[in-house]
């Protein structure tokens, strides 16, 4: 299997035919030990213990009614790990989940971005995975097609349309978006949105429109962000990006014209870079590489490195 991307990789067998077994679903949130683990989120966080440097994920155990007393959201069924099976649990109608003494004694709520990079990878690609489905479950209440409420099906992989006139089930989506490092043979090609923080700049990306392939969105937003056309287009990775729905897919591409001219709305500035460039120190407030987490870096480290 070719290296996963980090958020990638959390070990689950997603065991999708158990998700319309109700009898063994119930089963599992009866279990008491450690047969069954319960991962807590609320609002865009999850629950960690430990230092701010060492993160510790917390799971919560079925035993007990307490966490069925602060949430009515139904437990979302991840998969199992050998023995093991997971829900995910949220919280979010709690308005003050942060600081209710039950939460408290186990550890603080945090944004997966702060935690997850010192944290090792299967647990930072399950906080991915459950934040990539709490977010599509609270986007998707309502039917897309006739405007009535949608309720959890399938163990919280679907959304069934209330209106029985309707009926229709809505399944989870991910905007599929490309993110190239373009380069020359000996220098690639950066860009820097004006939202980045100081010095940052990244590979170029943009999503993929109707109608078209991956290869031509490459083409395209090279041409609009920053005026360069490309060939030899060639697929690298992927990866999940919940932040909040992506996937991204991962590309190199060889420049045909090496001129740019910034489109003034998605980049402010774009530069080619030289391998020396790269490797040379530099103050972040005045050059800093995208974070080692994200595919973007690891496009750049594969360029860089060959």
């Amino acid at each position: 299997m070719a290296k996963l991307n980090f958020y990638a990789g959390s070990g689950l067998d997603r065991a999708a035919h158990l998700r319309k077994d109700p009898d063994w679903l119930a089963r599992q949130l009866a279990l008491a030990g450690s047969q069954t683990r319960l991962v807590p989120y609320w609002r865009g966080k999850h629950l960690v213990a430990g230092s701010d440097d060492q993160p510790l994920p917390v799971f919560l155990s079925p035993d007990g009614e307490w966490w069925r007393d602060l949430t009515t959201a139904t437990p979302i069924f991840l998969g199992v790990e050998g023995e093991i099976s997971y829900f995910a649990l949220d919280f979010s109608a709690q308005e003050d989940a942060e600081t209710l003494p039950a939460f408290t004694a186990l550890g603080r709520f945090q944004e997966i971005r702060t935690v997850a990079r010192l944290m090792d990878r299967q647990t930072a690609a399950l906080y991915a995975y459950v934040r990539a489905l709490m977010l599509w479950h609270e986007r998707h209440r309502f039917c897309g097609t006739c405007g009535a409420a949608t309720e959890i099906t399938e163990a919280g992989h679907s959304r069934r349309c209330c209106n029985p006139a309707c009926g229709i089930s809505h399944f989870p989506r991910h905007d599929p978006a490309v993110i190239m490092l373009v380069h020359d043979g000996d220098r690639c090609l950066l860009g820097r949105q004006s939202r980045f923080p100081p010095g940052m700049y990244s590979t170029l990306a943009g999503f993929v429109e109707p109608g078209e392939s991956l290869e031509e969105t490459v083409a395209r937003e090279c041409w609009e962000e920053a005026g360069v056309r490309v060939d030899d287009i060639t697929y690298h990775s992927s990866q999940p990006w919940p932040f909040p729905s992506s996937l991204m897919l991962g590309f190199h591409a060889r420049a045909t014209t090496l001129d740019i001219r910034v489109d003034g709305e998605e980049l402010e500035d774009a530069r080619w870079f030289s391998r020396d460039d790269l490797l040379a120190q530099h103050e972040p407030e005045t050059f800093r590489l995208p974070s080692p987490d994200s595919i973007s870096r690891q496009l750049i480290n594969s360029w860089l490195f060959g």
